[in-house]
């Protein structure tokens, strides 16, 4: 472990991964939904962690009308919230932070952002930009520039904070600066991606306001 401290005017956090834990329900609903629509082999089903959902269903199911199949899997999800778990750190590093300087940037949709947040009892951001408010989902720069912009920043003078490839190579392609947080990727995968830094779970994150932003010590992991 190496201390590294890193100024920024805002920080961007992805949800799933590194805010919450919701794989179990996911894994569940998505399953369910592929036998629904009779998705060859649904029973294996394993979908792309940090992928917008209406990708997944034009992957999965090429059939199916997308604006259906996302009624239909946001609907299960949000029922199937009971085993979300807040990931360590991340309550304590939000609620420290000036609400100006952060905000959520999710594959999710904002009714499924909004349900995983309350099942999870996390703070609810005044700025985040959800699955709705893009035409382009990550790996595509957009989402991590609406995010910046949001903040009142440029995304190279902010932190993003993945766990899944797709995301942190969004944050790189916004000439921001990733810190890959590890739990579902490799750390040699997030690195080839584009993540500077790499912390085991937020727990490793500190952050202080100060002139212009933030002054934010990182307990990185080296690879």
């Amino acid at each position: 472990m190496s201390r590294v401290v890193v100024q920024a005017a805002g920080l961007l956090f992805d949800m799933d991964g590194v805010l919450v834990s919701s794989i179990a329900s996911a894994e569940r609903c998505w399953k369910l939904w592929a036998r629904h629509y009779s998705v060859p082999d649904w029973q294996n089903v394993t979908i792309p962690h940090g992928i917008p959902a209406r990708d997944i269903v034009s992957h999965l199911a090429p059939w199916v009308d997308v604006a259906e199949g996302l009624r239909r899997i946001e609907d299960m999800e949000i029922e199937d919230v009971s085993d979300i778990i807040t990931l360590p750190g991340a309550r304590d590093l939000l609620e420290s932070l000036p609400l100006e300087r952060w905000a959520i940037v999710t594959s999710a949709t904002d009714r499924l952002l909004a349900a995983r947040l309350r099942a999870a009892r996390m703070p609810q951001p005044e700025r985040l930009i959800s699955a709705n408010m893009v035409t382009q989902g990550k790996p595509h720069p957009e989402p991590y520039l609406l995010g910046a912009a949001r903040l009142g920043a440029a995304a190279k003078d902010c932190l993003v904070f993945e766990d899944a490839p797709s995301g942190v190579k969004a944050g790189a392609a916004a000439r921001a600066r990733v810190v890959g947080v590890l739990g579902t990727t490799l750390a040699e995968t997030l690195r080839e991606c584009g993540a500077s830094w790499l912390v085991p779970s937020l727990a490793a994150v500190r952050a202080v306001a100060v002139e212009g932003g933030l002054a934010v010590t990182l307990e990185a992991v080296s690879v």
